[in-house]
């Protein structure tokens, strides 16, 4: 059976791809301004016969989407191609192989690691990223941090999911299109409870257009197949008030959520969006190493699901408006045991 995935463009990929399965084991990788390159594959390795001079590097990427999002045990991907080594060399340079080899019938291979592949923030996210803000220091208070970059509007973030057959996406909050669903899963008594963000649609409307003008903190929509369903604050830690309380690096982050929409609350959504928001984390600045976590230490059933995603519990602390679990997720071990 045939089968088509489109790749949208991306601001640094500059091309329309389109990635055809043909049948179990071929597909076409069918790119704007290329002729189509037809391509084979087995169990982990890719052969494509012929690959045109000029093409970019990056547009091997939906290739290796093919394979690691629809298995997500996979770990390695290995290309076989004929290549220069200039080509080989930029496509390692730019994140998107490991490294290169000739194996015994002297054929070229590319390979990419599953945490290689997932690190790449092209195929994912859709503007540019934190990453590009230069390294530059400056005091809020007695708090000395980096400069961080403004808040940018619209989508941050896109992927689709195979296993639940959705897509889930992260948007810049928009409080003329959003604000009536903020204010009223503010005021739902689970949420109001943990929050303590009750108020009226005035209130909420002065706190969102406070918050999207602080660089501190990215308000952001959660949508499947861009339906609004949570709001999450994802927040430099270095400047909150969690910072004294750890040994707290310049690029940590920390992030809150509220989820609106109780229809989107099976347990197979709450790994996939809790997966997802801390990939997009990770992915919009490679500097950060740690994702911080602060749930109210009562809030047993949030703490004990940060723990099997890998979070780490380091101590209780007392905070001005509740007592919290401070759990701390480091790069390496998202990367390294989660199979996205």
């Amino acid at each position: 059976m045939e089968s088509t995935t489109t790749i949208q463009s991306h601001p640094e990929i500059k091309l329309q791809i389109t990635l055809k399965e043909e049948c179990k084991d071929q597909g076409v990788l069918s790119i704007e301004s290329f002729a189509p390159i037809h391509y084979q594959y087995t169990l982990d390795r890719v052969i494509i016969h012929s690959l045109p001079s000029t093409l970019p590097a990056t547009a091997l990427l939906p290739l290796l989407a093919s394979q690691f999002c629809q298995n997500s045990k996979l770990d390695i991907v290995h290309l076989q191609t004929p290549i220069s080594l200039d080509f080989a060399h930029s496509a390692i340079r730019q994140g998107i192989f490991d490294k290169l080899t000739v194996d015994k019938f002297s054929h070229q291979i590319l390979s990419c690691r599953r945490q290689t592949f997932w690190q790449n923030s092209l195929m994912w996210l859709p503007t540019t990223a934190s990453i590009h803000t230069p390294l530059n220091y400056m005091f809020t208070g007695e708090k000395r941090h980096p400069v961080r970059p403004p808040v940018i509007s619209g989508e941050v973030y896109r992927r689709y999911l195979p296993r639940l057959k959705s897509t889930f996406s992260l948007r810049t909050i928009d409080p003329g299109v959003d604000l009536t669903s903020f204010n009223r899963w503010m005021n739902l008594e689970q949420v109001a409870f943990f929050w303590d963000q009750a108020g009226s649609l005035e209130e909420h409307e002065v706190y969102l257009h406070e918050l999207l003008q602080d660089p501190r903190v990215h308000p952001l929509i959660g949508c499947f197949d861009n339906e609004p369903f949570a709001y999450f604050e994802v927040y430099w830690c270095k400047e909150d008030r969690i910072a004294p309380f750890y040994d707290v690096q310049d690029y940590d982050r920390g992030w809150h959520v509220v989820i609106g929409e109780s229809k989107h609350q099976s347990a197979g959504k709450l790994k996939a969006w809790f997966q997802s928001l801390m990939h997009y984390i990770f992915l919009d600045d490679p500097r950060t190493q740690r994702i911080l976590g602060e749930p109210r230490l009562d809030h047993s059933r949030q703490i004990d699901f940060l723990k099997s995603q890998g979070y780490g519990h380091l101590k209780d602390i007392q905070l001005p408006h509740k007592q919290a679990a401070l759990l701390r997720l480091e790069r390496e071990t998202f990367f390294d045991s989660h199979h996205l």
